[in-house]
């Protein structure tokens, strides 16, 4: 798999800003100029991205009555069949060109997740720069053969994928030619308690899968996406809306502007916190080494005088012998008159 990937013209590499995702999902609340102000407040708060999904309630699942297609289980959504969900949550196809378009003036990039085939071919028409493969798809190995053949760059949610799950889908991807693979560590509860987040696996998930890694979040605040990129994530998705006490589907887990653009800020100041694994000075800190502690003779001196714990000290700052001199000059004396203040030199010492 590629350690480095090209989406909507940025680099996506571990030495690369971390990309951010605002996702959309259904807080557009089926308004369309809510969707656009979405898109307008994922810019203000330095998104790179909003992710849509293109799925329709009957190509997702089945309008069936039956306790089959009822959602159980202590989700947000308890008692709603399947279908009805989804027809609250899905965003109008013909949605997709013009929001695209309106992100494209804003400087944003807009890709989307595909439920069935006619999403990937819809998608394609729309050359969108990327396919996200939710967890709940992971497993339908002919979509995402259909997807990855397009040799756009892939991305995964793992919430409930298994790792033999894992292992298929990227196979899938490879033996399409396409070696462009994102995962993202996801967990797939709506909130995600942080104890189950496990953010320690995004480093396992990169060096099993030799791939980037990221994160698609899905707890309460910004904590946990700023963890991730502790923990070398590349990516970071996660859902915006413009209030949450407007409900929708969605509204339980996800930011509102001012919280998104917080995350997105700390996520720069992280960054630059985070460096280089090298272990080196920076200029400030050798600059700094002046004031570091060093030999003084700190009492006036004659010639000759052996050199004593009352006369010689470590101190700050750093201009005379290093003290691990110190039980070497203890054997010596002056080799002239040394004034106090001045730091030792090894011309001073006989």
């Amino acid at each position: 798999m590629n350690r480095e990937i090209m989406l909507g013209g940025r680099r996506i590499a571990a030495d690369a800003p971390v990309f951010i995702v605002a996702e959309m999902s259904a807080n557009h609340l089926q308004d369309y100029d809510r969707a656009v102000r979405i898109l307008h407040a994922a810019r203000e708060a330095g998104a790179d991205a909003v992710k849509l999904q293109t799925f329709t309630a009957d190509t997702i699942t089945f309008d069936g009555d039956s306790e089959l297609f009822r959602i159980g289980g202590g989700t947000l959504w308890d008692g709603l069949t399947y279908h009805k969900l989804y027809e609250q949550a899905h965003t109008p196809w013909e949605w997709h060109p013009k929001l695209m378009e309106e992100a494209k003036k804003l400087g944003l990039i807009c890709f989307s997740s595909p439920f069935d085939p006619t999403a990937v071919d819809f998608m394609a028409q729309l050359d969108m720069p990327a396919f996200k493969i939710a967890s709940y798809e992971i497993n339908d190995i002919p979509l995402i053969r259909r997807a990855a053949r397009l040799h756009k760059p892939m991305i995964f949610a793992t919430g409930i994928a298994r790792l033999e799950d894992i292992r298929l889908a990227l196979s899938a991807c490879r033996e399409e030619g396409n070696e462009d693979v994102i995962l993202l560590k996801c967990v797939s509860g709506y909130p995600t308690p942080y104890e189950d987040v496990n953010l320690r696996v995004i480093p396992t998930l990169a060096s099993g899968f030799d791939c980037l890694t990221g994160l698609s979040d899905h707890t309460l605040g910004i904590a946990t996406a700023l963890g991730a990129v502790c923990m070398g994530a590349v990516m970071i998705e996660k859902h915006l809306t413009l209030n949450r006490a407007d409900g929708g589907p969605d509204c339980a887990f996800s930011l509102e502007p001012a919280e998104f653009k917080e995350m997105v800020q700390n996520v720069r100041i992280l960054e630059k916190a985070l460096g280089s694994s090298e272990y080196r000075l920076t200029p400030i800190q050798e600059s700094e080494r002046r004031d570091r502690r060093s030999l003084f003779v700190v009492e006036d001196m004659r010639p000759g005088e052996a050199f004593t714990p009352q006369n010689v000290r470590s101190i700050r700052p750093g201009m005379g012998l290093a003290p691990d001199c110190y039980e070497q000059v203890l054997t010596k004396k002056a080799a002239c008159a040394i004034r106090k203040g001045t730091p030792l030199s090894w011309d001073l010492i006989q």
